[in-house]
């Protein structure tokens, strides 16, 4: 009897441990609990939905299927037996989290709910990583499991450098797709470089038609061993900027734009060099008569990478520009946050300029790095009049952080763990972690900026510092994976440098620390790669071959 009991709650455990082992959801809910049985979509099935804000939520999941399996389902209002219902449950008040969802499917149906639209978005989501990945007719079967779900962190962002590099907007549409189906919130999108301004202002045409285009590109690692000579360049209407925020806005993604100031900034001043310190021999400079210009090499676009000397100068002609610059880009992105860059910002042109000098001298400015305070404090405080805010990278910090501003971490954790000390929103995207860009193995076929960040490097994060206390952890809104592009001229390379890692960092920061299992994660990551396939993206197909050598 002993025995029949012990094979019975084996054979059991086995059928479980199998059950299981087909349902892989990255990122990990909070709760499973699997169940008996399979519901199964086919084309005859219905998709409830009652409120139209769930529609968007519908849709994507109708586009997905039509795009990977063929068919759609038909939309209704009211339920029927064997059917798919999205329903918000709206205005729920806390503890509970907005972004939550519960989730359950059984043979007779699934029913997904939400805290708010975006909630039962990210239960769409979850269901789309139920489906199989490989469907030879129009019956999918998904196992019958309950959820309850949200995630541990507010920002969960991708960022994306449109500057050294321009992307269509179809793929810019793709890049939002693939954030959305990892349940991250925010899209950072790297508008204007050096080498490139990429978004129309309406006030200042010259932006895009001097400054959205270089004369060549260099070959190799910078300072480069050649440099191609062809013209390059493009930048995005304001009808496409428009376009791109709704399509993400309609995915529960809030497009963060940045506009990088003081420095970063040659491509802004190759159109109009009066925004610089030393301006042109000939170019008039009648509203900055106090700046030298003694400057004889002339304004470009530039072709290589790096960090340049030429920054803005801080004159109120340049403020006024940047000021109309802000109103039109306000007007484009609806969100909380404007990204104002802050890093990068040489002071050697503020340093041997006599109207610098003066200014510091009237405004009992001690240094150059307190200019640069002075610098983003004037514009947080043009922002903030306009109910935004300002996001910047930890440069910042040095000489005195704005008033309201949000730091991006970036040069490991300190400026982050400095910020939340002094009780501002950090955000965490510290380079050795959270930099797409580092090279994902260990030995890289084609180009990249140099680093070695390999999957389970990015899975091993942890966005709050053991450094803050419990107080000091609530100002860890969240992290981000950043893509700069110097080396990726093709998306077919942003995909390959994103995936799997962008897979590790959403685990990072919808599931809860206790939950993070890398053995589990990388379990998850073979079929994941499994549905890449489907989506027929890029994607580093050696990540296991470095999945045990992070360290």
């Amino acid at each position: 009897m002993k025995k029949t009991l012990y094979l019975f709650l084996l054979f059991a455990t086995k059928m479980l441990v199998a059950q299981n082992a087909n349902i892989r959801i990255i990122p990990e809910p909070v709760k499973l609990t699997v169940q008996k049985g399979i519901f199964t979509i086919t084309p005859k099935t219905a998709l409830v939905v009652s409120d139209k804000g769930d529609l968007h939520a519908a849709n994507f999941f109708n586009q997905y299927l039509k795009k990977y399996y063929h068919f759609q389902l038909q939309i209704k209002e009211h339920p029927t037996p064997g059917s798919i219902t999205i329903h918000t449950k709206k205005f729920i008040k806390a503890p509970n989290n907005p972004e939550f969802y519960s989730f359950q499917s059984k043979p007779s149906g699934i029913d997904i709910s939400g805290n708010s639209y975006a909630g039962s978005f990210y239960g769409i989501q979850t269901l789309i990583q139920l489906l199989p990945v490989n469907a030879t007719a129009n019956q999918l079967n998904i196992a019958a499991v309950n959820i309850e779900d949200q995630p541990r962190f507010t920002y969960r962002g991708m960022h994306l450098d449109v500057g050294r590099h321009f992307f269509s907007v179809d793929f810019i549409k793709e890049y939002i797709d693939l954030i959305a189906l990892y349940k991250m919130n925010t899209f950072h999108w790297h508008l204007t470089e050096d080498q490139g301004w990429r978004i129309e202002i309406k006030q200042y045409p010259k932006l895009t038609s001097v400054g959205a285009y270089r004369n060549g590109t260099i070959i190799g690692h910078a300072p480069g061993t050649a440099n191609d000579g062809l013209k390059y360049g493009d930048y995005y209407t304001q009808e496409q900027i428009k376009e791109v925020v709704q399509y993400a806005a309609d995915r529960f993604i809030t497009v963060i734009p940045e506009i990088e100031m003081p420095g970063h900034a040659s491509a802004a001043i190759a159109a109009y060099p009066e925004l610089s310190c030393f301006p042109d021999k000939n170019t008039p400079t009648p509203k900055n008569k106090n700046l030298w210009s003694g400057d004889t090499t002339g304004k470009q676009v530039q072709q290589s990478w790096g960090v340049f000397d030429d920054v803005f100068c801080p004159s109120d002609y340049t403020f006024h520009f940047l000021e109309n610059v802000l109103d039109e880009v306000m007007e484009l992105f609806p969100s909380k946050y404007i990204h104002i860059g802050g890093d990068e910002c040489p002071k050697n042109y503020w340093k041997a300029s006599p109207f610098c000098q003066q200014l510091m001298k009237e405004k009992g400015i001690k240094d150059e790095h307190e200019l640069q305070s002075y610098f983003i404090q004037r514009i947080e405080k043009y922002i903030n009049i306009k109910g935004r805010q300002i996001i910047g990278w930890d440069e910042i910090l040095e000489g005195g952080l704005a008033p309201n501003a949000t730091v991006m971490s970036w040069r490991g954790e300190k400026g982050g763990i400095e910020a939340a000390q002094q009780k501002h929103n950090v955000i965490m995207t510290p380079g050795a972690w959270c930099y797409f860009d580092h090279s994902p193995n260990k030995q890289e076929d084609s180009l990249t900026i140099g680093g070695y960040t390999p999957v389970q490097k990015v899975y091993s994060y942890e966005p709050v510092p053991k450094e803050l206390s419990a107080d000091e952890a609530k100002y860890v809104l969240g992290a981000q994976g950043n893509v700069w592009t110097e080396y990726m001229q093709y998306p077919t390379k942003v995909e390959y440098m994103i995936l799997p890692r962008m897979s590790a960092l959403s685990e990072v920061l919808w599931s809860p620390a206790n939950k993070k299992n890398w053995n589990n994660f990388e379990n998850k990551l073979i079929k994941d790669t499994k549905r890449y396939q489907l989506w027929q993206v890029h994607f580093n197909e050696k990540w296991n071959q470095n999945a045990n050598s992070s360290n």
